[in-house]
């Protein structure tokens, strides 16, 4: 018998391979624990005047806790597609509902903590946001000198900051 049993209500996530095609279906908390292929979403949230919104991860999230992040996102969930994903994380995390988001491109990431397939997304978006799910501690529209400036001196998580520049090359030139 299992000595830690899966909480049956936990989220499901599905298990890729190369080809982006599902060799399994485990509970986040194993796919976390053993480092595991699976589907995630960012989202760049951007205003009108081209600033972005960034944002600071909670300090209870279950990777790369406390650090800022580029992008609104996270993992796709068992038999979710990825643009359902991209809108329900826009909805949890900032409170940003009635936006269809544009495709920017699609890329894998892996390091020691995360291994994942993602679809970048844009969203125009000029505000308010709400930070209804705990996930964000805090959030700041910022310019490209701003985002700039906080990238040489906080941390960030490292997907987003791997993923996202290449794909938004007029928000990001010169960094």
């Amino acid at each position: 018998m299992d000595p830690d049993p899966p909480d049956v209500h936990e989220e499901l996530v599905d298990v890729i391979d190369r080809d982006d095609c599902v060799i399994g279906v485990v509970p986040r908390s194993v796919m976390r624990a053993r480092n595991l292929w699976h589907r995630s979403v960012g989202i760049a949230v951007v205003s009108s005047d081209g600033r972005l919104l960034v944002h600071r991860r909670s300090d209870d999230k279950d990777v790369w806790p406390g650090r800022w992040d580029l992008a609104v996102g996270g993992v796709v969930a068992s038999g979710e597609r990825y643009e359902a994903a991209a809108l329900r994380e826009l909805a949890e995390e900032v409170g940003v509902a009635g936006v269809v988001p544009e495709l920017l491109g699609e890329a894998t990431f892996a390091d020691d903590r995360v291994r994942c397939r993602c679809r970048m997304f844009r969203v125009v978006h000029d505000g308010p946001v709400r930070f209804t799910d705990g996930e964000v501690a805090e959030a700041r529209w910022v310019t490209v000198d701003e985002l700039g400036r906080l990238i040489d001196h906080e941390r960030f998580v490292p997907d987003s900051l791997a993923l996202l520049p290449p794909l938004l090359p007029e928000l990001f030139a010169g960094r």
